[in-house]
């Protein structure tokens, strides 16, 4: 996890990051959104329309700037990866002043009594479109196509910009960190697969909703995922001393974390194992009240 720059940070300027794309950085910076979320503007700088990815928090002075982005063309279609608090919130206030359809991910509501370590889920969504695989978002000079990746959250999509090769990866893949998966919802399996499937594409650059642009698309992935087995097989060797509580991980498999992000730590470890028991390779009990986790 990268160390969140000094600031100043490029709050509220839409910054051009290639021909079709601009980005407005949202003033939410946190330990889990890095110097806040990216809402990127996609469409012919002089065209007459475009389409707003991730319009973020609503937050009035972001939507502004969002605005400013647009530069008086018609918003042709708010795009949503995911409906975490830090992403999804603006779509509803910038489609009323727009009269832009809300389109991407499918609408979710999750009921949990567990711990949060992320974004909670935003119960306001509600989208005009639903996205599935292949389907596409278009405008004047530019295609948005969904790619879907769950594994973060079930709903989590990816959005191809055919016209550049571009992908807005959202938090399925970050400039900064790796991506916080919590379950009940965020799988494990679920996101080692979306992994797989993007390093099978061709991508020639990603644009996360967090974090620098990533120019080496393919290798970051390829080390996302041996990171992550790498975790399994930390948690296989630690298992294999002894049983465990989930918290009894973190200090043997995160040295010096900050300890903001301990919840993190042991929501994508309970991540892992409940991924590792669906695969036969760990189980767990009931001791006391508390839940301890053992090689199978």
């Amino acid at each position: 996890m990268a160390e969140i720059p000094p600031k100043p940070w490029p709050t509220g300027e839409a910054e051009q990051v290639e021909e079709l794309v601009r980005r407005v950085l949202a003033p939410n910076p946190s330990p889990y959104t890095y110097t806040g979320t990216q809402t990127y503007v996609v469409g012919e700088s002089h065209g007459p329309d475009c389409a707003v990815i991730d319009p973020g928090p609503a937050d009035e002075a972001h939507i502004a700037a969002i605005l400013r982005a647009v530069a008086g063309r018609k918003v042709a279609a708010i795009m949503c990866t995911h409906t975490h608090r830090d992403h999804s919130p603006a779509a509803a206030p910038l489609s009323e002043r727009t009269g832009a359809p809300i389109a991407g991910c499918a609408p979710l509501v999750l009921s949990t009594d567990l711990p949060r370590s992320d974004e909670s889920f935003d119960t306001t969504y509600a989208p005009d479109r639903v996205l599935e695989e292949g389907e596409a978002m278009r405008g004047t000079g530019w295609t948005l196509t969904a790619v879907a990746t769950p594994g973060h959250t079930s709903n989590h999509l990816c959005f191809a910009l055919e016209e550049s090769g571009a992908l807005f990866t959202g938090d399925h893949v970050m400039g900064w960190s790796t991506s916080v998966v919590v379950p009940p919802d965020g799988d494990m399996g679920a996101y080692m697969t979306s992994l797989e499937k993007l390093l099978a594409r061709e991508d020639t650059v990603y644009h996360s909703a967090h974090g620098a642009a990533i120019t080496r698309p393919r290798q970051l992935v390829r080390g996302m995922i041996g990171h992550r087995r790498q975790r399994e097989n930390q948690i296989l060797r630690l298992l294999g001393e002894e049983a465990r509580a989930v918290g009894e991980f973190i200090p043997a498999m995160y040295k010096g974390l900050d300890e903001r992000l301990v919840p993190a730590a042991q929501m994508s470890v309970t991540a892992h194992l409940i991924d590792l028991e669906k695969r036969g390779l760990v189980a767990r009990e009931d001791e006391a009240g508390v839940e301890i986790w053992r090689g199978a």
